[in-house]
């Protein structure tokens, strides 16, 4: 399962420094990051599909339960500073997948407010 070979991590402050929370496996939809006191506090994250490199997104919600502005990073890579995007301290939830998700699969996501089906749901 090609989720089980994704890295992700989030920092609270800029170039990967502060408070650190470490996901190892993909699949994660969190719906509240309250749930890890981490509401409105991302700024830094490095992701990675460790065996397959562009098959990992992650999609940061500005609002819990997969609501408000969104942003999404397609593919490895490292996110020093979240301001670059528009998007520094102001995630509520996420969505972490081992593979590429459409633009049309996330905005059902959205619409709906429920992940894909594949995944752990974490709630606050």
């Amino acid at each position: 399962m090609a989720n089980r070979d994704i890295r992700l991590t989030l920092w609270s402050g800029n170039n990967f420094t502060g408070r650190r929370i470490v996901f190892r496996r993909g699949g994660v939809a969190v719906r509240d990051l309250g749930a890890f006191r981490f509401n409105n506090v991302l700024s830094s994250f490095r992701l990675r599909n460790i065996v397959q490199s562009s098959q990992v997104t992650l999609v940061l919600f500005s609002r819990i339960n997969f609501q408000g502005s969104f942003r999404v990073f397609r593919g490895s890579q490292n996110v020093a500073n979240l301001s670059n995007f528009n998007f520094n301290n102001v995630t509520s939830s996420f969505i972490l997948v081992g593979r590429d998700l459409t633009n049309a699969q996330i905005a059902q996501i959205q619409s709906s407010g429920r992940p894909p089906q594949d995944v752990l749901v974490i709630r606050q």
